[in-house]
């Protein structure tokens, strides 16, 4: 395992962690009744889900480019 390869372990189980930590803005109910979703609202996050909103913006965006440099080396050694 190269050091690329532990980075995109912790920020994987940090990401999950981070995204079971959010509040999720429908009701499943909602969702196989037929009933208007408010989905797109024009709801303004405040507070904590601001934190978490920025949070998982950072480590999907880091995941994305460790699992872009992790594979660029696996093609190299294999």
């Amino acid at each position: 395992m190269t050091v690329f390869d532990i980075l995109l372990l912790i920020v994987s189980c940090l990401l999950i962690t981070i995204i079971v930590l959010q509040e999720s803005k429908e009701d499943a109910s909602s969702a196989f009744s037929g009933e208007k979703s408010d989905l797109f609202a024009n709801r303004k996050e405040r507070g904590v889900e601001v934190w978490i909103s920025r949070i998982t913006q950072i480590l999907s965006i880091t995941f994305f480019v460790l699992a872009i440099i992790a594979s660029f080396f696996v093609d190299r050694l294999g």
